[in-house]
């Protein structure tokens, strides 16, 4: 059982030596692109959220004024 773990390991090390890693720059320009997208989209939907929400309150209080 030790063998196939020893061996296991030895392919994983094995594995990671031909894998090419990503440059110092490389990985900060991708986090920079990733960070100002999400900042992106979280104001798009906090701007549908707005309008969303005044629309629902504006049917809202057009109905309720029918009704009382």
């Amino acid at each position: 059982m030790f063998k196939r773990i020893r061996r296991y390991y030895t392919e994983v090390k094995g594995e990671l030596k031909k894998s090419t890693w990503p440059k110092r720059d490389e990985v900060r320009n991708t986090t920079f692109v990733v960070i100002v997208t999400v900042f992106i989209f979280a104001f798009y939907l906090y701007l549908c959220d707005i309008v969303l929400s005044h629309a629902i309150g504006f049917i809202n209080d057009f109905f309720s004024g029918l009704v009382g």
